[in-house]
């Protein structure tokens, strides 16, 4: 059985936008399930990949619901994109 986690972040969603923001703000996009809460968001990610999740924005597009994650100045997006499987 899989865990809450793993059925709350679907998984990376990978955009020239995305992209951009990684390397300049430091946030990620995921898509999640579409019943997923902000707070179910954040928790998921900070337990999955062993950080801290600054701030978590949620948006509606064809695609699904997708969530931008911003992790703290202590952690890098690059590094936890990496093990998310955006490179």
């Amino acid at each position: 059985m899989t865990s809450l986690r793993h059925r709350i972040l679907l998984h990376a969603y990978v955009t020239e936008k995305a992209m951009d923001e990684m390397e300049r703000q430091n946030k990620l996009e995921f898509v999640v399930d579409h019943r997923a809460t902000r707070r179910e968001i954040r928790r998921a990610v900070e337990e999955l990949y062993q950080c801290k999740v600054a701030k978590v924005t949620t948006k509606i597009v064809p695609a699904g619901k997708i969530a931008t994650v911003r992790f703290s100045a202590d952690y890098s997006a690059e590094d936890i994109g990496t093990r998310a499987g955006v490179f």
